[in-house]
């Protein structure tokens, strides 16, 4: 999901309806179609690696899965949000990256993608509906090659443009994230575990200092996993 362009509705307005699929829909029709960023610490992470196959969970507006399929990543993009997933599919066309680019809609509280990846991208994977996200983030590790990379990026605090401006929010640091998800170290390792501050620029060029919580694991090898 993309870190500058969150919805500005409260949890509580967000949940009148009680389905997420509709809220997330309203908010991307509501906005225009355009040039989405890719998210700084995903093209910092990916940059050094060999371009495979990676996911895109949430992939929002596109950014970083255009970004990767610019790179010579093979990825397939999800989100909830039906009109996300066909605008993804026609920028790709328009830029001639459709045959890097797969794009599916998943409600990730029931289903998954299916196949093997290098790299699972897991960008600001919040949302103000309930959903196992636990469950969700180690379903994203078992879905790692040997030797592939889960990245998780949250929100370390509140940006001005945030849909959650309560004071009391507990951002979950990456130890408490990785301690969550509770992968077996003897298939999974944890190589990055930091918490670092950013200028980032929000609706309208609005710019506010943020702090990312940034987990990389990574899933054994061929050699380690035997």
């Amino acid at each position: 999901m993309d870190a500058t362009h969150r919805p500005s509705t409260t949890a509580d307005d967000a949940t009148t309806d009680g389905r997420a699929e509709d809220f997330w829909e309203r908010h991307h029709r509501s906005q225009r179609p355009g040039a989405a960023r890719v998210n700084p610490l995903l093209a910092e992470t990916a940059a050094p690696l060999d371009p495979g196959t990676a996911l895109d969970l949430g992939c929002g507006a596109g950014g970083d899965t255009l970004w990767l399929a610019r790179q010579g990543w093979s990825v397939t993009a999800v989100d909830i949000s039906a009109t996300a997933v066909e605008r993804i599919r026609e920028r790709a066309r328009d830029l001639g990256l459709a045959d890097r680019v797969t794009a599916e809609r998943h409600d990730l509280a029931s289903s998954f993608p299916a196949g093997r990846f290098d790299l699972v991208s897991a960008q600001y994977f919040h949302t103000p509906f309930p959903l196992t996200r636990d469950r969700v983030l180690r379903t994203a590790a078992r879905a790692l090659r040997p030797g592939g990379f889960l990245l998780i990026v949250d929100h370390g605090s509140t940006a001005p443009w945030s849909w959650n401006q309560d004071s009391d929010t507990h951002y979950p640091t990456p130890a408490e994230v990785a301690a969550d998800l509770a992968l077996d170290p003897a298939h999974w390792s944890v190589v990055r575990a930091d918490m670092p501050r950013r200028e980032a620029t929000g609706p309208a060029g609005r710019t506010a200092t943020v702090t990312d919580n940034v987990l990389l694991v990574q899933a054994a090898g061929p050699e380690e996993s035997k």
